[in-house]
């Protein structure tokens, strides 16, 4: 429980109305109930607050909300991610090294560290304060994990790689596995060796069945920041900036470079050894095949400019309705050519 006054001092924000009301949790406005607190993002929800049984609301600046009390603060949306961090997130105590786990005798952990049964921990592993690795998770030789990290259910990290501080591992993300690397002799492949490693930096989140391949030599780099969703392959050598988004199924081929702040669309690609500038976004399934400057928009495959994949897209769909004009003044052209001829 929390009161508003409470909420807004989090929030940086400002009260309007009885400061004192206290509230549980966040929830919907259609779903809130008495004790709960809402929130309006969009103008569009607005209407839908004159039907909410919610004790309070957060909102915008500009916007009123006859009758319920609010918080007014800036971004609406960041402060309920923060009340619901606030109200509803539990904050477990430390359980220590739980039966069932395996810890090699050469592996440092913190003493507020939790280690479920499962989790199998190498030689020379390094796990910060307030970590927790949830069952199943296996660590490969000479790993550090950073303070207050969360790894959850089977997840790899292999052998050398570093995890920062606050990292979120999701179900069954493999951290390290060989990049896809093989050296052709004219009939068959030979393997190439990858004795690289992969670095999390502080403060990333990967989603479930994510891989991050380890580097041909020296590093694959997820740099601080940046959030990618469940399905994802990022290839050996990469290297995503700070606060990228990448999501579902999106893949990064070797040795490509993404500045800060990239967002990647749902199947997204990046061929091979490419440099992206910072702040672009692509598109949902966009391809990218060459070096992109900074601050761009772009879709499709190739990606182009977003507004001429647009245009290009709207021309897409008169094909057929394109195909019969051209039809028709083929046919009226043979005619005008027959009538010279015998004329």
């Amino acid at each position: 429980m929390a009161t508003l006054k409470e909420l807004a001092e989090l929030l940086d924000g400002t009260v309007v109305g009885d400061e004192n009301i206290q509230v549980r949790r966040v929830a919907p406005i259609s779903a809130a109930m008495a004790g709960d607190i809402t929130f309006i993002a969009s103008l569009k929800y607005l209407a839908a607050l004159k039907e909410t049984k919610a004790s309070a609301v957060i909102l915008f600046p500009g916007v009123e909300a006859p009758d319920l009390p609010a918080i007014v603060c800036k971004n609406p949306y960041l402060a309920f991610a923060k009340v619901l961090t606030h109200l509803q997130v539990r904050r477990l105590e430390p359980r220590g090294v739980m039966e069932g786990a395996r810890v090699a005798s050469g592996a440092q952990l913190a003493k507020d560290v939790t280690i479920h049964p499962g989790c199998v921990i190498g030689e020379r592993v390094h796990i910060g304060s307030g970590t927790i690795l949830y069952p199943n998770v296996v660590v490969y030789d000479d790993v550090t994990i950073g303070a207050d990290c969360t790894i959850h259910a089977g997840v790899i990290i292999r052998e050398g790689c570093r995890i920062g501080d606050r990292v979120i591992l999701q179900p069954s993300v493999v951290i390290g596995s060989d990049g896809f690397g093989f050296a052709p002799d004219g009939e068959r492949y030979f393997k190439i060796p990858q004795v690289g490693i992969v670095q999390i930096e502080d403060d990333v989140e990967i989603g479930s069945a994510t891989c991050v391949d380890r580097a041909t030599l020296g590093v694959t780099r997820i740099r601080r920041g940046a959030k990618i969703d469940n399905l994802v392959q990022i290839a050996h050598n990469v290297v995503v900036g700070e606060d990228c988004i990448l999501v579902s199924q999106v893949g990064i081929a070797g040795s490509s470079e993404l500045g800060r702040h990239c967002t990647f669309g749902g199947q997204a690609a990046v061929a091979g050894h490419l440099k992206i500038g910072d702040h672009v976004t692509i598109g949902g399934r966009g391809g990218v095949t060459h070096n992109l400057e900074p601050n761009q928009i772009l879709s499709g495959l190739p990606a182009i400019p977003h507004r001429e994949w647009l245009k290009a897209s709207m021309s897409f769909t008169k094909l057929p309705e394109i195909r019969k004009e051209v039809g028709r003044l083929k046919r009226q052209l043979e005619e005008l050519e027959l009538k010279i001829k015998e004329s």
